[in-house]
């Protein structure tokens, strides 16, 4: 009694979350090897258990199509999301212009607001781009990407700016007397400095975009062009029973670029921490 009361309660409780967190994993597992194609099973493995689900989602819709375009698009975005947001970070840690304090408050204040409900102005905005300049607009991948991009400087400024504030000052006062522009302090002193923030952020702004539906689903109408949340929707949006299975395979295989770009960012942020105490 007196291990559990001090130790043995802190397992218990380790246990139960761990069990809370598996159930959905463990019931999307069985959906996708279900032959049935629905949610009825009474078993954790379902009898004929197989991946013809997988086999199908594969041949019979344009998933790969979907997966390939997810990635571009939350790859492209996030690098250039990142690169952007840490220029902003640069400009409003180190330099001192007029209108520097009320645009970070801007920021912070346009953040506020989400992005979709100015869905209705970028409708218009890009039926008109599509009739004038189709490769950026309804239903093409750069257009999407440059409409992500618009909504890139906000929190991860912020983010990057109070990291940018923790280097000493006195770096980029060297440089300066060693001839480096600004160009040449911001690429060669302060990025490699800032690795775990940008790690961080580029991993939150890959979430985020690969699972982005609302502005896609406006945004992306033909089935070649769908990214992986608008074409899994419409797997399921008539047909609930039937599809279900091939869904649930879909949302494994969708789970695969994120669970890679969180172990390879992982080891960026533990290198950059690491590196960054050695050198202190």
């Amino acid at each position: 009694m007196r291990w559990f009361s001090a130790v043995g309660w802190r397992h218990g409780v380790a246990v139960v979350a761990l069990l809370f967190s598996l159930f959905p994993i463990v019931f999307v597992v069985s959906a996708a090897l279900n032959p049935l194609g629905t949610l009825s099973s009474t078993t954790v493995l379902p009898r004929g258990a197989s991946f013809g689900n997988f086999s199908r989602l594969l041949t019979e819709t344009p998933f790969p199509h979907w997966f390939l375009n997810s990635v571009l698009i939350a790859g492209v975005s996030a690098a250039a999301s990142v690169f952007l947001s840490a220029l902003a970070a640069y400009a409003f840690s180190r330099l001192r212009f007029r209108g520097r304090r009320p645009g970070l408050l801007a920021l912070l204040l346009i953040q506020m607001f989400p992005q979709f409900l100015a869905i209705v102005a970028i409708f218009l905005m890009f039926s008109t781009i599509t009739e004038l300049w189709p490769p950026i607009g309804f239903n093409r991948s750069w257009g999407l990407i440059l409409l992500y991009l618009g909504g890139a400087l906000g929190v991860n400024t912020w983010l990057m700016k109070g990291f940018f504030d923790t280097v000493p000052r006195e770096l980029d006062e060297s440089a300066t007397m060693d001839g480096a522009s600004h160009a040449q302090t911001f690429f060669r002193i302060l990025l490699p400095l800032v690795a775990p923030i940008l790690a961080v952020s580029g991993m939150l702004a890959f979430i985020g975009t690969i699972n982005e539906f609302l502005i896609a689903n406006v945004f992306l109408t033909d089935t070649g062009a769908k990214t992986l949340p608008v074409g899994m929707y419409g797997l399921v949006a008539g047909e609930r029973n039937s599809n279900f299975g091939m869904f649930c395979a879909g949302t494994l295989l969708t789970a695969v670029p994120t669970v890679l770009v969180f172990q390879v960012l992982q080891r960026a942020i533990v290198t950059g921490l690491t590196a960054g105490a050695v050198k202190g």
